[in-house]
């Protein structure tokens, strides 16, 4: 199997597994960053406790992008400036979350991470990687079509909307692995 390139990080940033420590950071960079439809800690602990290897029977995977001195590295967030995770139960994977501060956009952040979730996928059997992604985000839908992702669905009024607005619509978004 070819398998996709594993994801290259700018100079002072590391990408490494989401641990039990780094749960405190993730959540409150998930409610500053989506505020009308942050996960509760809660589901954060229930995600990382099915993470690790397939062959332990773990079906999920959550990475952390730490700054190490970088700009954009805020101070109580203890260095994170971005998270994703992946659920895979082969044939089938699916991107649960992928989040970066808006202070580290455009440095390929995200491109790291979901270049490692497909990656990631792939080495764990996918044969398809499926997300979901609000209608209203340009820029996160953008950067799947890049990476080989084609809209495929849409469930209408998925998302709330927050303070009076309608839901938004989910775009249900496909990349299909080469074997």
């Amino acid at each position: 199997m070819l398998l996709p390139p594993d994801p290259v990080l700018p100079d002072g940033y590391v990408l490494r597994p989401m641990t039990d420590e780094d749960l405190p950071a993730v959540h409150a960079l998930e409610t500053r960053l989506f505020p009308h439809d942050a996960w509760p800690l809660q589901f954060f602990e229930e995600e990382l406790s099915q993470a690790g290897p397939q062959d332990h029977g773990r079906t999920r995977d959550y990475r952390v992008v730490a700054a190490a001195g970088a700009p954009g590295a805020g101070g109580d967030d203890g260095g994170l400036v971005g998270y994703c995770g992946l659920m895979c139960v082969p044939p089938l994977a699916d991107v649960q979350t992928i989040a970066v501060v808006p202070e580290a956009e455009g440095r390929g952040l995200g491109t790291a991470m979901l270049q490692w979730m497909v990656a990631e996928a792939a080495r764990r059997g996918a044969r398809d990687v499926l997300l979901e992604v609000r209608a209203d985000n340009q820029r996160a839908q953008q950067l799947y079509l890049r990476h080989g992702f084609e809209h495929i669905h849409t469930r209408a009024g998925y998302y709330p909307g927050g303070h009076g607005h309608p839901p938004v619509d989910a775009l249900i978004m496909r990349r299909r692995i080469t074997v």
